[in-house]
């Protein structure tokens, strides 16, 4: 992996939604997120993606991406033998090892308690926070921390803090 600092996105708008909800509508428990995407297909409405924390989709190739795509968090154990197998091979984990990294990553829900700091991946996640630093670290068993690409500055201080779309 040759990262040069490039961020192709830079210019790209990113469809996102902005929810502004305060702790205290959580009431005090952990609560887990996690989103999907959906297509309007022949057949109707078809969920295309899914997840919490990003990038999660690339430990799975062919029938098992399409299954865990259209599937939910509550069924991801199926997938934690095919996650431990790619944490070995490509991060060189022990098979053990593997295992235990892949039982924290599913199910793919990005876990919050209110009374923790926010840190990601541990307890949810800020606008600039590097996921895919952290993706990376993890997957490569800390071989590559970074693609040298940091947060974009372009996010606001106040609801919806998502900056305005490119031209």
């Amino acid at each position: 992996m040759q990262f040069t600092g490039d961020d192709f996105f830079k210019d790209k708008n990113v469809c996102s939604i902005a929810i502004e909800l305060p702790n205290s509508d959580l009431g005090s428990n952990e609560v887990g997120i996690w989103a999907r995407t959906v297509d309007k297909t022949g057949e109707g409405w078809t969920q295309a993606d899914r997840g919490g924390r990003p990038m999660q989709a690339v430990f799975l190739v062919g029938e098992q991406r399409e299954s865990y795509l259209s599937g939910d968090p509550a069924n991801d154990d199926r997938f934690i033998g095919v996650f431990a197998h790619e944490l070995e091979h490509t991060g060189g984990y022990t098979p053990q090892d593997a295992t235990a990294v892949a039982r924290k990553l599913l199910p793919d829900i990005l876990s919050y308690n209110q009374r923790e700091p926010v840190r990601y991946p541990h307890n949810g996640r800020t606008l600039t926070d590097d996921v895919v630093d952290v993706f990376l670290s993890v997957l490569t068993n800390g071989k590559v921390t970074g693609d040298k690409v940091g947060p974009h500055g372009d996010v606001l201080d106040e609801f919806p803090y998502l900056g305005p779309p490119h031209d």
